[in-house]
């Protein structure tokens, strides 16, 4: 057989290769350990996932960031339908607040330690949307937030329409601090198309990506659990928010409702022992 020779190919072909090799290596590593297809019409599987309810209060009132909506588990708000989860918010009073919306948690059902996430969706349209697939801890090893940590695998406000983000927050990188680390990748599409969006995570560091590509990468800098808590099982959490500190930045449209988030799959693997 003729041997290739990789200098006659261009640096980007060649780092193509490489990536490839790279993730066909990391796919092989992985077991499928929890899913949802999302493939039986009706409410969503009770074996799988159940609902943070209300407005979050008294522990953190309007969940903790203003928003807007009042959290159901009604059918109108989360439903599945065609081979999706469907999350609706919509324009209507619940509770003194105007909008009602649906917050789906794995806590309990679905709880993991390391390993790669991918969620597969279509985001909703908009001023005032926020959209979130993200983990939090199941149980609270390091204290309250931001102590435990939180992942935020995807972050979408519809005020900036081609931006999706992936975040951690941990006590010593936070919102609240102004010292989150963030990183943000950019489609034209991010409301018209599916894409998927996930994280790969171990001891060392979470990977952040979208469609294959990594676009954000935290690092463990072996300084304990205020910088990296990720040493503990978390839950996953998918979420249509109204409005809010972040979602609202630039206000709510009036005439855009109902909106919905759409998920196709949500995938957990880990590593083969």
């Amino acid at each position: 057989m003729a041997k290739f020779n990789f200098q006659l190919l261009p640096v980007w072909m060649i780092f193509s290769f490489i990536i490839s090799g790279t993730c066909q290596q990391s796919k092989d590593q992985y077991q499928l350990v929890w899913s949802d297809e999302f493939d039986k019409d009706g409410a969503p599987d009770n074996a799988k996932w159940s609902y943070d309810l209300g407005d979050g209060c008294p522990e953190v009132c309007r969940w903790g960031n203003n928003e807007l909506q009042y959290y159901t588990k009604e059918i109108k708000n989360a439903h599945i339908k065609g081979g999706y989860l469907v999350i609706t918010a919509l324009k209507e009073p619940l509770q003194g607040y105007d909008f009602t919306s649906s917050r789906l948690v794995t806590k309990q059902k679905g709880d993991f330690l390391y390993g790669k996430v991918e969620a597969r969706a279509k985001l909703p349209v908009g001023k005032g949307t926020w959209p979130a697939i993200w983990m939090l801890p199941t149980v609270w090893k390091y204290g309250g937030w931001p102590g435990s940590g939180e992942i935020d695998i995807m972050e979408h406000v519809g005020y900036e329409p081609d931006s999706v983000y992936g975040t951690v927050h941990t006590q010593k990188y936070n919102h609240i601090l102004g010292t989150q680390k963030s990183g943000v990748i950019f489609s034209p599409t991010t409301e018209s198309s599916f894409h998927t969006y996930g994280i790969e995570w171990d001891e060392s560091a979470i990977h952040f990506f979208m469609d294959g590509k990594v676009y954000h990468t935290f690092t463990n800098d072996r300084q304990g659990s205020a910088s990296w808590p990720f040493d503990q099982p978390f839950h996953l959490i998918v979420n249509l928010a109204v409005g809010g500190n972040w979602g609202g930045k630039e206000g709510v449209a009036a005439d855009i409702w109902p909106q919905e988030m759409l998920v196709d799959y949500i995938r957990v693997y880990q590593k083969k022992q």
